[in-house]
């Protein structure tokens, strides 16, 4: 039984903002400088974790209904799938294109097919990582 702890929740409420938007910025970041979907999806993941401590995990399941283990399936198909896009070109496994694209507020911005692979490993760190924490952190 958890007590009702309003200092640790006021502020996971404020920290947990400020995580996730640094875990977008992270994993955006991580083709042309240090980060990724590996880094990106543990900072992602330790967010949730924050929630898991400060709330009890009935409410978190309340608030994040989703069954990981679902989507660290769906980050894999999507890894392995942009992974074997590239045989449809004749290019070998993994091989990656970019080009710059028009955006109306952001302007032009560089995309890359390393992109789709780094939203398959984000979600596959995601999924197993809360698998985990999950499965410990339930009573049976």
């Amino acid at each position: 039984m958890k007590s009702n702890d309003v200092i640790l929740q006021t502020a996971t409420n404020i920290v947990l903002f400020i995580v996730l938007m640094f875990s977008v910025f992270i994993f955006f970041n991580g083709h042309h400088e240090p980060g990724g979907g590996f880094i990106g999806g543990l900072m992602t993941s330790s967010a949730v974790v924050l929630l898991l401590l400060a709330y009890d995990l009935e409410t978190v399941k309340r608030v994040l209904p989703f069954d990981f283990k679902i989507v660290t399936a769906a980050g894999l198909l999507t890894a392995v799938a942009t992974g074997m896009g590239s045989f449809l070109f004749g290019e070998p496994f993994l091989s990656q294109t970019y080009d710059y694209f028009t955006f109306p507020v952001l302007g032009e911005l560089e995309l890359a097919t390393a992109l789709l692979f780094d939203i398959g490993v984000y979600l596959v760190v995601i999924g197993i990582t809360l698998t985990i924490i999950q499965t410990i952190g339930e009573d049976r």
